[in-house]
Order: structure tokens, then C-alpha cells, then sequence
């Protein structure tokens, strides 16, 4: 199990600062009065001034389009919105914990400014508890967890750029909801800045949340 685990890991690779995640047909597409180049690299500052319903996210400076959830993903990612929530609210904690759409920005590169920040996500649940990283825009800086419920079109992107974003930017706890294996891959930052190997529990099982001491997920009633 341990070999399986690290040969995961080792999958994952870090993207250079020009790589360009999202290719697609069409070089340009309208977004309301604009015109959005697939193959240009934006900055929050640019994704501020798009027109347009349909949500996205930049990953390096490159869009990223999200479809709408199916019902099994939206199930679960409310589920655990309410289980964590519930958690937070019973020990009033001063902890938040939010769901999709909500802007989370990474300034991976030291500046906060909008102009140079280049990673943009939405993910399906994250907790912030250092309140100073909210702002009215969404959070500013690595929450405390961000949980990624997969789906057949965001396999690749939850397991490899985002955990790579997401463990360079310093988020705490990262999990990996698997619907159809009914599984959930926890990953825990270490002293070297890196998450460790994972931790895989199954839908027999409880599966801690290690930022909150106390809270598990009985992952068999999530599942349901």
C-alpha cells in the first residue's frame, strides 16, 4: 500500500511558470463583450473585469472552465459543508467554512496585489481560520483545508495542478473525494512544506478532519 501511495506522489509533477493548463479548440471565445484568449496567461485583476455567468478559475494564469456538478458531487460537497459546518457552529469556533463559488486567491509569488496574482480557484469546500485572510472579494491566502470532490472531467486537474497549487501555496489539509470508489485521500502538510504520502479511508470507515480535533466523517452516511 505504502509503494502504491509514493508511486501516486511521484505522478505529480510541478508545472513551470509558463505552462499552459487548459487547451481548447477555439483559441478565442466571447464572454459577454469580451474576448478571452485560451492561450494567454491573466491575472486576478483581469478575471475581475470578465462579464460572464459561466464559473472559472485560473491555475498559473491560465483558464480553467467549470461544469456544473452532478447530483452525486453536489450531494456530497453539501454534505460536508453541513458536517463540518455543524462542527464549527456547535464549538463556536471562529473558523469559516465556505462552498463553490467562492473565489479563493493564491499570491504564490509574494505580491497581493490583483495585477500579480495568478492562481484563482473555487474549491467545492475549504475552512479558513485565520480570519485576516478574508476580504469581501473571498480569501486571500491558504485556507486551512480545501476539499476537491472528483468527477470524471477534473480527475487529472484535482490530483496534479491542484495538489501541486495547493501545496506550494501551504494549505494545511488537502482531501480527495472519490464518489465512485467511495473513498476520501487525505493529504497533511509536513515540516518540509510538502504533503505527506495520503492517507486513503473507505466508506467503512471514519475519516478525521486533523485541523479540528475531534470532528471525523463518518464517510458510510456520506456516502449514502
Amino acid at each position: 500500500m505504502e509503494k502504491e501511495k509514493k508511486e501516486k506522489k511521484m505522478k505529480m509533477y510541478e508545472y513551470p511558470e509558463d505552462t499552459k493548463l487548459t487547451i481548447v479548440e477555439e483559441p478565442f471565445v466571447m464572454y459577454g463583450t469580451l474576448d478571452l484568449d485560451f492561450s494567454k496567461r491573466y491575472t486576478y485583476a483581469d478575471y475581475l473585469t470578465w462579464l460572464d455567468d459561466r464559473r472559472m478559475e485560473l491555475i498559473n494564469g491560465f483558464i480553467h472552465l467549470m461544469s456544473a456538478p452532478v447530483r452525486i458531487h453536489a450531494q456530497i460537497t453539501s454534505g460536508l459543508n453541513f458536517f463540518i459546518g455543524s462542527f464549527v457552529r456547535k464549538r463556536k469556533g471562529k473558523c469559516r467554512v465556505y462552498h463553490a463559488p467562492f473565489d479563493v486567491r493564491l499570491p504564490l509569488h509574494g505580491s497581493k496585489s490583483d495585477d500579480k496574482i495568478y492562481d484563482v480557484v473555487q474549491p467545492d469546500i475549504c475552512v479558513i481560520c485565520d480570519l485576516s485572510k478574508l476580504d469581501d472579494k473571498g480569501c486571500i491566502g491558504a485556507p486551512d483545508l480545501i476539499v476537491e470532490v472528483l468527477s470524471p472531467s477534473t480527475l487529472k486537474y484535482d490530483w496534479n495542478y491542484k495538489f501541486n497549487l495547493y501545496e506550494s501555496a501551504g494549505v494545511r489539509e488537502y482531501w480527495i473525494v472519490d464518489p465512485k470508489a467511495k473513498v476520501v485521500n487525505v493529504f497533511l502538510m509536513q515540516d518540509n512544506s510538502k504533503y505527506d504520502f495520503g492517507t486513503i479511508y473507505d466508506c467503512t470507515q471514519k475519516a478525521p478532519v486533523h485541523i479540528f480535533e475531534g470532528l471525523e466523517i463518518d464517510l458510510n452516511e456520506l456516502f449514502e
